[in-house]
């Protein structure tokens, strides 16, 4: 049975300040959970309405009824499984790949789906500006399918990044270079900015290259979505390198 100091507490964590202070964040769904139960992350709380739709490794668990299911979960819609994991400390930001650097995104569903393209095209690396949205907002856990146990986030001041590191600092603009004459580096920094505003003036001031994503169709749409444009823009970065290491 699940108390109500318990349904307090796993509620609490919907919310960043909480997440912080108690260094935990909430999973749910059974896809979700069981990926993250597989993973490295380290397990606080596992709650079931259905134990055998979990992993056949043993897990500490509680089995719990679909009302106290309802009444932890942070979803319309909850779906047989909640988990807490602890969060994990970043590792040190290396320079030896490409680096993936976010400057203000603020949608939970962007900042997902860009950890879960940074999974799929072998970025290591996401460096978050202090103000992008937090990476275990549930919302964006949703997004990223799984994949926020493979890439290494951290939060940091992005310009005092770009300052300091030789990688060439590659900037997405509406006015740039056309992505596809660039000749790609073997590694950089691609750097997307905000949604409403793009790439803040301190940091634009630090690239070394500005590129964009040309428009073929009517000049009807004002522009991509960041997500969407990451996803173009990392296909591109790859594409590129591994035509040149076929070479």
């Amino acid at each position: 049975m699940v108390v109500k100091s318990q349904i307090k507490f796993i509620k609490s964590l919907q919310q960043k300040k909480y997440r912080i202070l108690n260094g935990l964040f909430v999973v749910e769904g059974v896809k979700m959970v069981n990926e993250l139960l597989q993973t490295e992350l380290k397990l606080h709380g596992l709650y079931t309405t259905n134990p055998e739709l979990l992993p056949s490794k043993a897990f500490e668990y509680e089995k719990i009824s679909e009302a106290e299911l309802h009444k932890i979960s942070g979803l319309k819609s909850p779906n047989k499984a909640v988990a807490i994991f602890n969060i994990p400390d970043s590792a040190p930001v290396h320079f030896n790949d490409w680096i993936l650097v976010l400057d203000g995104i603020k949608d939970p569903g962007n900042l997902g789906t860009i950890v879960r393209l940074c999974d799929w095209f072998g970025i290591p690396q996401l460096v978050c500006s202090t103000d992008t949205v937090d990476c275990y907002n549930p919302k964006v856990l949703q997004a990223t399918m799984g994949s926020i146990a493979r890439v290494n986030i951290v939060y940091m001041d992005v310009e005092t990044l770009v300052k300091k590191s030789d990688l060439a600092a590659v900037g997405a603009f509406m006015e740039g270079d056309p992505v596809y004459q660039y000749n790609w580096p073997s590694k950089g920094m691609l750097i997307m900015g905000n949604e409403a505003h793009g790439i803040s003036k301190g940091l634009e001031a630090l690239l070394d290259k500005k590129v964009s994503i040309p428009q073929f169709g009517k000049p009807t749409t004002e522009s991509l979505n960041v997500a969407t444009a990451t996803a173009i823009l990392l296909n591109e970065l790859r594409r590129k390198r591994a035509g040149a290491t076929q070479k």
